[in-house]
């Protein structure tokens, strides 16, 4: 069996994972949460994983097994698995065995989310001003969470579908799941903090100009909250309270509306038009503008 250390970063897990991932966030330069997606085979005897820093969780998209899992030198543990399934393992702690054998035909699928512990601190923080080191994740297997596995199957299709905001989609997505993890899986309760209710009519003109001056170029989360000295988290929440959207739908409308100011003012060529507004790719740019407008940006010009 390979030498497994104590524990590794959140970067190296992947070499101690049996089969490579087919699907990763690492190179999107997303802040705070790492994405992994593993096709894993139907039987593992045995595989020793080490501890990260950062919270683990799995959510099962494809297939169904028996797993077992233990840490070292104790008691296995069994959990029959279905696809929606979650587990979630807190941060630190000692390297663990696993092991399983597939109970279904379909191929066993798992999408690896890997949230910061940096960003957990701040939250933890910002949510309800108190001391993350007090604070401690329960550790669970197989469990069940509608938000939790609609927002990594979110994640999935962002990265299967690259586009110029998905670099903020992935940011207020792990300040959500952070969020909900601080409220309804912690060991002991917290108290959240009550909130300003509405971003002021000023505030918004600043995020907004600074979101049009920065349509070419990635814009996080963070950098829009810097822009009122808000808190990533508490920004989210009341951009979304004011607008009704989220930092990342309002990003994308803009970046839309000037496309469509571009494509029917001026004869730039729809691949100056794709850089203009920050899409990486034409083809990406047709497919979204198309999914939105009904039309492409070819026939929207065509209108004019």
């Amino acid at each position: 069996m390979q030498h497994v250390p104590q524990s590794t970063s959140t970067h190296d897990f992947e070499r101690y994972t049996i089969t490579p991932p087919v699907l990763s966030s690492w190179r999107t330069g997303w802040q705070g949460i790492i994405v992994r997606e593993f096709h894993e085979p139907r039987e593992v005897e045995s595989v020793l994983l080490p501890a990260v820093p950062d919270i683990h969780l799995v959510l099962v998209i494809q297939g169904s097994m028996y797993f077992e899992s233990r840490a070292a030198n104790s008691p296995w543990e069994a959990v029959s698995i279905h696809k929606g399934d979650l587990f979630l393992t807190p941060g630190g702690g000692e390297p663990y065995e696993l092991r399983w054998h597939s109970q279904s035909s379909e191929p066993i699928q798992a999408l690896h989310l890997h949230l910061s512990e940096g960003l957990f601190v701040r939250s933890a923080q910002q949510v309800a001003d108190c001391d993350p080191a007090h604070l401690r994740l329960k550790e669970l297997s197989g469990f069940q969470d509608p938000l939790l596995a609609h927002t990594g199957w979110a994640l999935r299709w962002q990265l299967e579908q690259p586009t110029p905001g998905n670099h903020l989609y992935a940011e207020t997505a792990a300040q959500m799941l952070i969020v909900h993890l601080l409220t309804h899986y912690l060991t002991t309760d917290i108290m959240v903090k009550p909130h300003i209710r509405r971003l002021t009519p000023r505030q918004m003109k600043r995020v907004t100009e600074y979101i049009l001056a920065h349509l070419a170029q990635p814009i996080t989360l963070e950098a829009l909250a810097q822009q009122i000295g808000y808190s990533t988290y508490h920004f989210a929440q009341l951009f979304r309270e004011t607008t009704g959207l989220s930092p990342h739908q309002f990003v994308l409308s803009k970046r839309l509306e000037r496309a469509r100011h571009l494509l029917a003012q001026t004869d730039l060529p729809l691949a100056r038009i794709t850089l203009e507004i920050g899409f990486q790719s034409q083809s990406h740019f047709t497919h979204t503008f198309k999914s939105h407008l009904g039309v492409t940006p070819r026939q929207y010009r065509q209108r004019f």
